[in-house]
């Protein structure tokens, strides 16, 4: 046991012990959270074959604005950590490429396929991780709760883009899309990721049964009828209530004109 105890004493030991820790940590967490480059060369939907294709892809498209491995520039921001579902809401909404830069990225059509979207987004997520895209029961809405989904869509979405998803103005030019276009898988990654001005629901703000419930009212909702006719962009009572004053000024304005010839006829005779 002497020579264990001599071993201790040297300084050498302790720096073996600590380096032996730094391993064991680093394979723990490693093990539980994963990596970006790891986590995509052992997921089985993803081959290094359409990596790199997403990478060539976005060589071409995307590094000018973004850096040539995604690392960011004067004008465009940093993509490595965003994630998949990021750059495959951004180009299959067709916002990216951005062809000029504004204060909202406009929705626009699509510019690459969705193969080709996929694999952009495949190569962005094997750099650095981040929110992946969605599967199809992330965002089914078999047996969701419409009810809460209002309630929920309510409190955390129509500030922004109004009560039926038509959107509204910002502050600084920027403006809330209307999301009657919008997929159930782009509205689960904008929740997830936050685009433009948007912030990001996590699954702790917002659990991954309450989006379902979000879709599935947003989807809901934009395939009911108007009850009242003519919808004046289903933004509210404010358009309706000012479509009445001015319909009933029009009228008075009318009225006044003819009174006002009929009294001069009546003085010319």
């Amino acid at each position: 046991m002497s020579w264990i105890t001599a071993k201790r004493r040297r300084p050498v030991a302790g720096y073996v012990v600590v380096l032996l820790g730094l391993v064991l940590v680093g394979a723990v967490y490693a093990t539980i959270t994963g990596s970006g480059s790891s986590a995509a060369a052992t997921d089985p939907a993803v081959s290094q074959a359409e990596i790199a294709q997403g990478r060539q892809i976005f060589e071409q498209t995307c590094a000018t604005c973004h850096g040539l491995v995604a690392q960011g520039t004067s004008v465009a921001p940093s993509l490595i950590g965003v994630g998949a579902a990021a750059v495959d809401f951004q180009v299959s909404t067709g916002r990216m490429p951005l062809r000029e830069p504004n204060a909202e990225a406009p929705r626009k059509p699509q510019q690459l396929t969705p193969a080709q979207t996929r694999a952009v987004a495949e190569y962005i997520q094997s750099l650095g991780g981040g929110p992946p895209i969605p599967t199809a029961a992330q965002v089914s809405t078999s047996g969701a709760n419409l009810a809460l989904g209002q309630e929920l869509f309510t409190a955390n979405c129509t500030q922004c883009h109004n009560f039926v998803g038509a959107g509204g103005a910002l502050t600084y030019g920027k403006y809330a899309p209307a999301l009657t276009a919008s997929t159930p898988t782009q509205i689960y990654e904008a929740m997830v990721t936050g685009p433009e001005a948007m912030p990001v629901f996590n699954d702790t703000t917002v659990t991954p049964d309450e989006k379902r419930d979000i879709i599935a009212y947003v989807t809901a909702i934009r395939a009911q009828g108007n009850p009242g006719g003519f919808s004046l962009g289903r933004i509210g009572p404010v358009t309706e209530g000012i479509f009445a004053f001015l319909g009933l000024l029009f009228f008075m304005v009318l009225a006044a004109m003819w009174i006002t010839a009929k009294q001069r006829k009546s003085a010319n005779e």
